[in-house]
């Protein structure tokens, strides 16, 4: 399965199971370990197992083997490691505390890029 229909297949399980707050990071240009990250929000630890348990089903549905679940135990903050494909699923304090659309995400230009290209002229 193509990286961008299994984001879709995601997208879509974590949308039947009602997740708030689904933002897609394609970070093909950041990394070569995946395409794409999925973080979505669970109202409750409960929720975020139900998230969890139900991108399990459906990618297995579709015949797609996760590599790796995590976290869906305690439910704060859960992983699915579906290769081209990592799905996070957290509770709102877990994602508020961590952040990690920040982390994953890389201004058009850089402080440093501006004064270069400011300097150059």
């Amino acid at each position: 399965m193509q990286a961008k229909e299994l984001k879709l297949l995601v997208v879509d399980a974590l949308e039947d199971i009602k997740a708030e707050d689904i933002q897609i990071l394609d970070v093909t240009a950041m990394t070569d370990f995946t395409d794409f990250m999925i973080i979505a929000t669970g109202k409750s630890t409960r929720q975020v197992k139900a998230l969890a348990n139900e991108v399990n089903v459906q990618a297995k549905a579709a015949g797609v083997i996760p590599l790796g679940m995590e976290g869906e135990d305690v439910g704060e903050w859960a992983l699915v490691d579906l290769g081209d494909v990592i799905v996070h699923i957290m509770t709102p304090e877990i994602r508020a505390t961590y952040t990690l659309e920040k982390l994953w995400s890389v201004p058009a230009k850089t402080d440093v890029e501006a004064q270069v290209t400011a300097e150059d002229k």
